[in-house]
């Protein structure tokens, strides 16, 4: 959870120097990428999570155990599918397997000033590559 946290502070803090700087042209850049995880075809359902962000939910393996996991990507636009059922095709990082690297580095014109930020952090994470929705409802 405390990983979650420091993540979703990163993009918060990144989306706020691009606000504050309004007199000024502004670039922000972010790349999300998850590493050494495990490459997954799931269907869920998307919902908007606790701390801000997006999750999938009611993901079933193969022995029926349900998941959720949180989701990341840096091109997808979640919340025109909230509450939809989806399939996605991604990497999984989880305790075992992977990480999420996510960096935003935002260029303000004007008085010279780059911020670069780097957040590393273990969880249940699902980059998502391709998305496609499949049903307008969840079970």
């Amino acid at each position: 959870m405390m990983n979650m946290t420091a993540i979703s502070t990163a993009i918060v803090l990144a989306s706020a120097v691009s606000l504050g700087a309004q007199s000024s042209e502004t670039t922000t850049k972010t790349t999300i990428d998850v590493k050494d995880g495990r490459k997954v075809n799931v269907t869920g359902c998307i919902e908007a999570g606790l701390e801000g962000g997006y999750i999938l939910t009611n993901v079933a393996d193969k022995t029926g155990e349900r998941h959720e996991y949180t989701l990341v990507s840096d091109n997808e636009d979640f919340s025109k599918v909230i509450h939809d059922r989806v399939e996605i095709e991604g990497t999984i990082a989880d305790s075992q397997d992977g990480k999420v690297e996510i960096k935003t580095e935002t260029k303000v014109d004007g008085p010279a000033r780059d911020t670069h930020s780097k957040v590393e952090g273990r969880a249940a994470f699902l980059g998502v590559k391709h998305m496609k929705m499949i049903a307008t409802s969840c079970p």
